[in-house]
């Protein structure tokens, strides 16, 4: 079994380039349909942020190129992206996997969104049955690993999301918040920690709606709301408006903007694919920021010692999957050893003359001889003595 992924990230492709490859969970779905159904694919799981898109694949016989497989199956030309995409495998791919879960890849570094992304990529790809047993043990562990950095491992000064960071950058652009007004299109998790941050940095705030369903539709406490349809009267005259839907549309176009008598002071685009139109900043001269320009800094130098403690963790779990999955892929092996040490016990010409007790103390010997005999460079006092207190402790 040979494992294998492809990234598309922050670091080497632009936004633009991101959002032609950034899928919702109904067409994350469907893509996995379509990459599963490829004979030489055993497993795959889809992750699509709005900092990456990644595609994990298992395979036996030749190697496959994940990234090849998303781009044929989302309709693009992979050249366009070639340049763009990392390729990794089996340690490396595995090892990836959980520095992602654990908020150590992130553009917003230590982000706390990241372990539900990730779980939620396994849980889709398991309702599909596009994942396989390896893909679900690898999943399982990362999601252990980055709730483990979360819970464990004290970072300094670090945003917990990009809500965070936009806010941030609110102010930078701004100044102080507190009795300014701002509208919120999305009412999704994004959109929600968005209009909270907003409030509690002082603004009045309205919330786009699509739908309301009573004690379903969630709105951050002190915060207005206005049917998505009737947007652009919440903008008019609007300080701040952020965008963080999964509308494959934009929510807020040029003309839009235009028409308006008082434009926005700062658009925030916290979407993938693009909620805002860019030529808002271009052609109407409105301060915009997307995920890839709200700016900030690494804070990993003033984290080396919870970087270390991090990656340490990342290791552990690591040996874990590794240990599961040579484990399993020692089971077909492992019958047809019993298969070998069955036949050349019952040819021993000594059985037939033996009582029950005699015959079962012969095998016992002769098999722990030949295992001992076939695995000698791998055997420690240690590693006997524990076996020997397992076998104890079971025929108590």
């Amino acid at each position: 079994m040979k494992l294998a992924m492809s990234g598309l990230d922050h670091k080497l492709a632009a936004v633009e380039l991101r959002e032609r490859l950034s899928f919702t969970n109904a067409q994350a779905g469907e893509l996995l349909d379509r990459i599963r159904a490829d004979q030489r694919v055993s497993g795959c799981v889809l992750l699509s942020t709005c900092n990456r898109t990644e595609l994990y694949v298992t395979s036996c016989g030749e190697p496959v190129k994940p990234a090849v497989l998303l781009c044929e199956a989302a309709g693009e030309s992979y050249g366009a992206f070639a340049s763009a995409f990392v390729h990794r495998t089996e340690r490396d791919a595995a090892r990836h996997l959980m520095e992602v879960a654990g908020g150590l890849r992130s553009q917003i570094w230590g982000d706390g969104q990241i372990i539900t992304q990730v779980k939620n990529a396994i849980d889709l790809a398991q309702r599909r049955c596009a994942a396989d047993p390896v893909l679900g043990a690898l999943f399982r562990d990362a999601v252990a690993a980055g709730k483990e950095i979360k819970t464990s491992v004290r970072l300094t000064a670090v945003p917990d999301s990009v809500a965070f960071r936009a806010i941030e950058a609110a102010k930078g652009e701004l100044g102080e918040l507190s009795g300014l007004r701002a509208v919120v299109m999305g009412n999704g998790e994004m959109g929600r920690l968005s209009a909270r941050l907003l409030r509690e940095a002082g603004c009045s705030v309205t919330v786009t709606l699509r739908t309301y369903r009573h004690g379903e539709t969630v709105v951050p406490p002190g915060c207005a709301v206005i049917a998505y349809d009737r947007r652009m009267e919440a903008v008019e005259g609007a300080d701040i408006v952020l965008s963080a839907t999964t509308s494959p549309h934009y929510t807020f176009q040029l003309e839009q903007a235009a028409a308006l008598a008082q434009k926005p002071r700062l658009v925030l685009d916290l979407a993938i694919p693009r909620d805002v139109d860019p030529r808002l900043e271009t052609e109407l001269g409105i301060r915009c920021r997307n995920v890839d320009t709200l700016g900030g800094t690494d804070p990993q130098e003033e984290n080396r010692a919870a970087l270390e403690e991090a990656q340490a963790i990342v290791e552990r779990q690591l040996e874990r999957f590794y240990q599961w999955w040579s484990y399993k892929s020692c089971l077909p092996l492992l019958g047809e050893l019993k298969e070998a040490v069955t036949g050349r016990l019952l040819a021993s010409p000594e059985l037939g003359e033996l009582s029950r007790e005699e015959a079962v103390e012969l095998a016992v010997r002769r098999t722990v001889d030949l295992l001992a005999g076939g695995m000698k460079g791998l055997l420690t006092p240690q590693a006997l003595r524990e076996c020997r207190e397992k076998i104890e402790r079971r025929t108590r």
